[in-house]
């Protein structure tokens, strides 16, 4: 069952278009990535979905709630935690969470039952009278995480949730993300982490506001369009710069020793390039930052031949 269905979903600043007819289904009870690069559309994206800005073209649902024509019901059914940390750093952490808590109409023994089952969850609760503002970055954004959790929202929305956070805090909080969905919790996630998409169980990878693949994790790194190489040969900038002058050369990146050689299979392969500067070569099984990288570098070639393509004629 579909929890967020987002159909043609665009969205404009003046020239600028910010989101670029997005066609997007989540289902109910699974993590979902939103992945890409700084100025992909990612932020922009989450907020159209949490009905805080209204979308140029296009439609889109969360919980059966349309979100430009039905805001009010699409917030009470989601939890949005945007990048900067939000709360008041002067309050301790109990007094953020009952602050939040009095907003939501959550008192009494509700409240602090709920409370005490976040505090638990996040293993905040040695640090419940420290202020907000003399937490750790993981720590903050645990507890920005549970005033987002107090309403009992059926879907949360999550901005590069662990940006500037140490990969233990990350760890943390992905193990907490993953008993909220246990839980029957939807959770979209928007992150530039690549590392972190393969926690999800899908992943959207976007560019220039237009998703450009979406599947599975595993589906993604089964790239039948691309061949993926280290390779080694004489001096390293020189081999790089002849390299990405070849036909169906889509990237060759720097990794420790070697270079990472990034082809379009349908126009060429390791040993046709070798043939042209020698290099020797081994086929390596692609990471979600490899397949991106190709998939990035294959979308800008096609809108350099576009925008060529009018000279030309």
């Amino acid at each position: 069952m579909s929890i967020i269905r987002a159909s043609n979903l665009t969205r404009r600043f003046g020239n600028l278009t910010a989101v670029d007819h997005l066609n997007l289904e989540v289902q109910q009870g699974e993590i979902f990535c939103l992945v890409g690069p700084d100025g992909a559309g990612k932020t922009t994206t989450l907020r159209l979905l949490c009905s805080l800005m209204d979308p140029t073209e296009g439609s889109a649902e969360v919980a059966g709630h349309d979100v430009a024509k039905e805001s009010d019901a699409v917030h009470d059914q989601l939890g949005y935690m945007a990048q900067r940390f939000g709360l008041y750093p002067d309050l301790t952490v109990d007094e953020n969470m009952f602050f939040y808590s009095d907003l939501y109409g959550i008192t009494g023994k509700e409240r602090d039952e709920l409370t005490e089952k976040l505090l638990r969850m996040t293993r905040l609760e040695p640090f419940r009278t420290r202020a907000a503002g003399k937490l750790s970055g993981g720590m903050k954004q645990k507890l920005a995480l549970m005033c987002t959790l107090l309403h009992k929202p059926h879907v949360l929305f999550l901005d590069e949730p662990t940006n500037g956070v140490d990969p233990v805090s990350r760890r943390d909080f992905w193990a907490i993300l993953y008993s909220l969905v246990r839980d029957g919790l939807t959770v979209f996630v928007a992150t530039a982490y690549l590392d972190e998409a393969e926690r999800a169980n899908r992943v959207g990878l976007m560019q220039k506001g237009r998703m450009i693949r979406c599947d599975t994790p595993a589906a993604l790194r089964q790239d039948l369009d691309h061949a993926y190489y280290n390779i080694e040969g004489g001096d390293p900038r020189q081999l790089r710069e002849v390299l990405l002058k070849q036909p169906g050369v889509l990237a060759v990146q720097p990794t420790g020793a070697h270079l990472r050689l990034y082809v379009d299979e349908r126009h060429t392969s390791a040993g046709e390039l070798a043939r042209v500067t020698p290099f020797t070569w081994q086929r390596i099984a692609p990471s979600l930052e490899d397949v991106f990288i190709a998939l990035v570098r294959q979308e800008e070639l096609r809108e350099e031949h576009q925008e060529d393509a009018p000279h030309a004629a």
